[in-house]
């Protein structure tokens, strides 16, 4: 029986183990999920995590519980040695083993990627993973919350000062949707007021959501700076220490909230621990079929994967690293290896794209396919109809449903759960102290 080992739980490895699930003979292959984490994160729902309209849990897909023939193991593989069909798994305790396999597949997803700004590392929250929204969320609204006691000053300012730092979809939805709930809180705070808010959007080339073409990008940037917002352009940050953010244009202020969605990077394990073909930026070099070029029994799919684009008309080009490609590729990549094992030729990747579509907040977003552009509640009501379809399984598209249903008729929870990443403060200090002064945020979420 082949050994079939999938390195990442993400979009293109759980589909892919998903798929082979289901179209696998029995006792024809094993199937191993490696992955620390033991869920899929449905990315797409982040922003609305971070606005309060999508559960934390429902933004996350249990793989063990969908994966029900697949073994997972609950680790970080480290090295991947082709030759000796091997990988190094490193789990969260105990030591470093090996796993050995006869047919790998590389979908370790990319990693959030950080420039050496000062003060980045320290005080930065990045939007990649639901534990990362949650604190964002959880963050503004104790912000509110200590910002509505304190004398208008310094510190009020801080605390109602947020800034992201990256224009693509993901640091825009992510703005607008906590932008969104920035402006709702405000009659819930009748101490604070609408000026005293402070969003800034930074972004280092002269436009924002590279996914769509120039008019729609700058309708975008005339709505969030309408509702409030400050959209540089052309800007870099320079300095972030201590959360005073400084700006290549010389405008200095102090942020209590920083989150950074500068882009996605390779994967360090495979761009540098591993025997397989890389190109210059980090990706596994494959073919059409999502087979790895020059190498037998291995296989490549989503953000780590150099994928060619034979739907654009560009010669050489390569699939954009997004979710639409990345489950695609997955399920493609599962028949494919079906496909190889019982003799047969695989089938080439070629994915039209459907279009682009982001949320920018409660009632507002933009889709823009070739040339028709919808915006506003219209566009809003597009992006929830298609994640909703999207997410994997019917239990998780019923739970968002009713999220939504309930939040319609009563609004959005606005409770924040900061103190839950120090569970035993309360109990250690017995009243003494309060649970969390704020003065530092929790450690598990510092970048």
């Amino acid at each position: 029986m082949r050994r079939i080992l999938i390195v990442g739980g993400g979009y293109a490895g759980f589909y892919a183990a998903w798929k082979l699930e289901k179209k696998l003979h029995k006792h024809e292959a094993e199937v191993t999920l490696v992955d620390p984490r033991p869920y899929l994160t449905y990315q797409p729902f982040l922003p609305e995590v971070v606005a309060g309209a999508v559960e934390a849990r429902h933004a996350a897909v249990s793989l063990r519980r969908h994966l029900k023939n697949t073994r997972v193991v609950a680790g970080t593989v480290t090295a991947i040695d082709h030759a000796h069909r091997v990988v190094t798994v490193r789990p969260t305790d105990g030591d470093a083993f090996d796993l050995g396999y006869d047919l790998v597949v590389v979908t370790a997803g990319a990693v959030t990627r950080k420039l050496p700004v000062p003060g980045v590392a320290e005080e930065a929250i990045g939007l990649k993973h639901v534990e990362e929204a949650v604190a964002i969320r959880d963050r503004l609204l104790t912000s509110f919350d200590r910002a509505a006691v304190l004398p208008a000053g310094p510190q009020r300012r801080k605390l109602l000062t947020v800034t992201f730092v990256g224009g693509g979809f993901s640091g825009v939805e992510g703005f607008g949707e906590l932008l969104s709930l920035a402006t709702a809180l405000l009659k819930r705070y009748p101490e604070l007021h609408r000026d005293e808010l402070r969003f800034h959007l930074v972004e280092a080339s002269s436009r924002i959501l590279p996914e769509v073409t120039d008019r729609p990008g700058r309708w975008v940037v005339r709505e969030l700076e309408r509702r409030g917002a400050r959209v540089h352009l052309d800007t870099l940050v320079t300095s972030a220490t201590g959360g005073h953010v400084t700006l290549s244009t010389g405008e200095e202020f102090d942020s209590e909230l920083i989150v950074w969605t500068a882009g996605n990077g390779a994967n360090p394990v495979i761009g540098k621990h591993t025997d397989l073909p890389v190109d210059e930026r980090g990706l596994v070099v494959v073919r059409p079929d999502l087979r790895v070029e020059g190498v037998a029994d291995a296989w490549a799919a989503g953000d780590d994967a150099a994928v060619p684009d034979l739907a654009s008309p560009v010669p050489g080009a390569r699939t954009v690293p997004n979710a639409q490609h990345a489950y695609r590729q997955g399920k493609l990549l599962a028949r494919n290896i079906i496909a190889t094992l019982r003799g047969r030729q695989p089938k080439p990747y070629v994915h039209h794209s459907l279009g682009a579509i982001a949320t920018l907040g409660l009632g507002r977003g933009i889709f823009q396919y070739r040339r028709l552009v919808i915006t506003g509640l219209p566009a809003w009501l597009m992006h929830r109809g298609y994640h909703v379809l999207a997410v994997p399984s019917w239990e998780r598209k019923v739970r968002v449903l009713a999220v939504w249903l309930t939040a319609a008729l009563f609004g959005r929870d606005i409770l924040s759960l900061a103190s839950v990443q120090h569970p035993r403060d309360a109990f250690v200090s017995g009243g003494d102290r309060p649970e969390w002064t704020g003065e530092e945020f929790p450690a598990p979420f510092k970048v």
